[in-house]
């Protein structure tokens, strides 16, 4: 058996091992989140992609705690388009070749303006030579909170979480992921306004002799399960507090920022547009209810604007 067909099978089940985390993921989170709202149930709606693959939407909407949110994954793959080309900048080698993504992204939405908001996303992505060699693969995802009211200890609650997680594998991790979710969830258009107060992203994270491929599948695995620890206290803390309608108005408001940074700045929201991603999985992240309105400037020193002032400049929570 030659070298390259020996590869070939390895990537293959590095592939399927990936696919069975991403699906497991899907199932533990999507039962954390079902049991901390004591009342809806995610519904899913499987589709297939033209042009292959598909994946498993999950929704839930009305709830006790949370008002709309999904945890989807995907499993999709197809040949490299020019468009593909043009948007990945991959290299002339690849040809005619294809590509296979899968990753588990979720967005949740809840109704109290005391809950936060959360995001979450690990994926994978390959690039094959036309004769189905691997041509290049990397890991990205992170998770990230939109309070809409600071509350300090759960800042650090979240962000002691995937610190720790991190720490497990390199004391650079953290810090590092850190600033790139501070660098990446940005409302340029708004003068370098923060979507939230962050967490930990990365992106094109490659295997290579430092930390090879089962490192970056054993580091998503932590960091994806860590998301229960890292927010199902928080709701748990919050979920039951009293709020007022004028809460609820500024929930709104930032919200749009939300819906602002996802359809303008996004990555993942342009890339799966341009991909002919299923839409409505896609836009799946955007609240059920939001506000647009003109020049909305929260009192100073008022508690909408000690969150504001937080969006607008990182800070090191732990």
């Amino acid at each position: 058996m030659n070298a390259t067909v020996i590869n070939m099978e390895t990537d293959t089940l590095i592939k399927e091992q990936w696919i069975s985390f991403i699906h497991d993921l899907q199932n533990k989170i999507c039962q954390a989140l079902e049991q901390a709202d004591g009342g809806a149930t995610f519904q899913e709606d499987k589709w297939e992609r033209e042009g292959g693959g598909g994946g498993k939407t999950r929704v839930i909407a009305n709830g006790n705690v949370f008002e709309k949110g999904g945890v989807n994954t995907s499993v999709v793959f197809g040949k490299v388009t020019p468009a593909m080309q043009a948007q990945l900048k991959t290299p002339a080698t690849i040809g005619n070749g294809s590509w296979f993504a899968c990753g588990l992204s979720l967005v949740i939405h809840p109704k109290s303006p005391l809950v936060p908001t959360v995001h979450c996303n690990y994926r994978m992505f390959e690039l094959y030579h036309e004769d189905g060699s691997l041509a290049d693969r990397w890991f990205g995802g992170g998770t990230d909170l939109t309070p809409y009211y600071l509350v300090e200890e759960d800042a650090v609650h979240f962000h002691k979480t995937y610190k720790n997680i991190c720490d497990d594998y390199g004391t650079d991790l953290f810090v590092n992921f850190k600033k790139e979710c501070d660098d990446y969830f940005v409302n340029h258009h708004r003068n370098g306004e923060r979507r939230g107060i962050g967490g930990i992203f990365y992106d094109h994270q490659r295997p290579d002799g430092k930390r090879d491929v089962d490192f970056w599948v054993n580091f998503a695995k932590s960091c994806g399960y860590g998301f229960i620890d890292a927010y199902i206290p928080i709701v748990e803390k919050n979920k039951n507090l009293a709020y007022t309608p004028e809460q609820k108005y500024w929930q709104e408001i930032r919200r749009g920022r939300y819906v602002e940074f996802n359809l303008v700045h996004d990555r993942g929201t342009i890339f799966g547009l341009k991909t002919n991603g299923r839409t409505e999985s896609i836009l799946m992240s955007l609240p059920a209810t939001v506000r647009f309105d003109y020049n909305y400037q929260p009192q100073p020193g008022s508690e909408e604007d000690k969150l504001l002032q937080a969006c607008l400049k990182p800070k090191n929570w732990v």
